[in-house]
Order: structure tokens, then C-alpha cells, then sequence
């Protein structure tokens, strides 16, 4: 099986155009067919050789982005590329991976890329009961670093980061998202995530699972730092949207149950 998606980009703003291919060339996963400035002229493409993914910016002229995104071929799927947070509601309903807001950073970049390799070759959800296994990091042997067992009471983590140990509270933590080895952290105040060696299933049971949700497979949230859900399930938190998908939606509907007035 060919490991890498396809994709285009389309977008009206050359340098828009030259990140996202730069992105593309040092990414692994992925494998840029073309792209366009021209949304009418990359529409004709498209259907004509269809990709895994297009990367598609949404204000542009004769044929916009949702325009298009509406005519793409079944088999090719939209991750969108905007400055408008406003058309994040929009974006999912025609089905979108993923919403990138401009300027876009490569961690973002890299965490819709996961999401897409989620959907094209589906891993089956992790839900059975949190339990602390005998080595919480299963990965981070392989750089020597160890981490110490922590149970699921800890106010605080020491997390490695840059050869550094950061001793970060987790009443401070908005989200947490991974991708393969490695997991980032978001946290109040802070513009950078903090980047460790970790898998999900081991900071999912270091953390106080009263406080975060594990609510898609690249994603752990702090249930209070939650600002709104709508209605296609989608979580807003900090700078994030995050869809939840069907796998995680019974376990998140019975959260917010519990959080509704009776």
C-alpha cells in the first residue's frame, strides 16, 4: 500500500501557494500532484485526477472555496486554508478534515495531515478503561528518557522538553494533541506548545480523569476549558476546533449530559 496521500493546493495568494508547498516537500506522508492559484483551472484537474486531499483556500474569485469544495470528487477530501475563522461552522458541513487558519504554523499543518491519515486508513479508537500501565511511555526508551510513573491525582507534570524538564501544572493545560511519538501540549498563556517524547495513551493516564476527555484519537481536552460545542459536534477550545468523531461521540454526549442542567 502507497503510504503517502496525494493532494493539491489551491489558493489565490502565490506566497499562500509557496508555505503550503513547503510544506508539502518536508512533510513524508504527503505527495503534491499540483497546484493552482486559479480555482476554476484546478477544478478541471481534479476531476479529471483525482488526490487524497486538497488544501483549499475559501475567499477566492469566480469559484470560492465551499463553491468548490462542493463539485470535488467523492474520493478527494478538503482540508481548508482561510484567514475567516467565521467559516469554520460551514467548512464541516461539506464534510472538510480540517480547518487551518492563516497565518498557519507547521505543527497545525502536521495535526490535519494525522487527522487525514486517521480517515483514509482508520485506526479503531482506543476505549476501553483508562488504566496506568506498567510503563506509561512506551516510546521514550528510545531516546533513554525515561518517564517516572504518575497517577492520575497529580496536580503537576515534569515534561521533557528540548533536554529540559518543565514542571508544568495541569490546571494550566487548555488541550493536548499528538502525532505518532510525539505529543504537544497547550497550555494558558502560552504561544508555543510544549513538544515531548509521549504517546496519547500514556498522557491520557497521567492526567485527572475528572478533568480531561479524550475526545478523538489525536486530542485530550480539559472539559473546562471548553468554550462551546456546536451543532455538527465540534469542540471549541483556545485557538482550536476539534470535531469529534463517531468513535469518541458517546463518551463526550454523556459528559456534557452530566454538565446539563436537570
Amino acid at each position: 500500500m502507497n503510504n503517502k496521500l496525494t493532494c493539491y493546493i489551491v489558493d489565490d495568494e502565490p506566497l499562500a501557494v509557496k508555505l503550503l508547498e513547503s510544506f508539502v516537500s518536508k512533510t513524508p506522508d504527503l505527495e503534491l500532484v499540483a497546484s493552482f492559484t486559479d480555482s476554476v483551472a484546478a477544478i478541471s484537474a481534479i476531476k479529471s485526477h483525482p488526490a487524497n486531499l486538497l488544501f483549499l483556500d475559501i475567499q477566492m474569485p469566480d469559484l470560492n472555496g465551499m463553491e468548490l469544495a462542493r463539485c470535488l470528487p467523492s474520493q478527494t477530501r478538503v482540508i481548508f486554508t482561510t484567514a475567516f475563522k467565521e467559516y469554520a461552522f460551514e467548512s464541516y458541513e461539506v464534510n472538510a478534515i480540517d480547518f487551518l487558519l492563516k497565518p498557519i504554523r507547521y505543527n497545525k499543518f502536521l495535526m490535519a495531515v494525522e487527522k487525514a491519515r486517521n480517515v483514509f486508513w482508520p485506526v479503531i479508537p482506543e476505549n476501553q478503561p483508562h488504566t496506568v500501565e506498567p510503563s506509561l511511555s512506551e516510546n521514550s526508551h528510545a531516546n533513554g528518557n525515561a518517564e517516572p510513573s504518575i497517577t492520575s491525582s497529580t496536580s503537576t507534570l515534569f515534561l521533557r522538553v528540548d533536554g529540559e524538564l518543565r514542571n508544568v501544572s495541569t490546571a494550566s493545560i487548555m488541550y493536548v494533541s499528538g502525532m505518532k511519538d510525539y505529543v504537544m501540549f497547550y497550555l494558558e498563556g502560552e504561544q508555543r506548545p510544549l513538544i515531548t517524547h509521549l504517546t496519547m495513551k500514556a498522557v491520557e493516564a497521567m492526567l485527572p480523569q475528572d478533568k480531561f476527555l479524550r475526545v478523538h484519537r489525536s486530542f485530550i481536552v480539559a472539559v473546562d476549558k471548553i468554550t462551546k460545542v456546536d451543532r455538527n459536534d465540534c469542540i471549541y477550545i483556545g485557538r482550536e476546533i476539534i470535531h469529534v468523531p463517531e468513535g469518541y461521540l458517546p463518551a463526550f454526549r454523556a459528559f456534557l449530559e452530566s454538565r446539563m442542567p436537570k
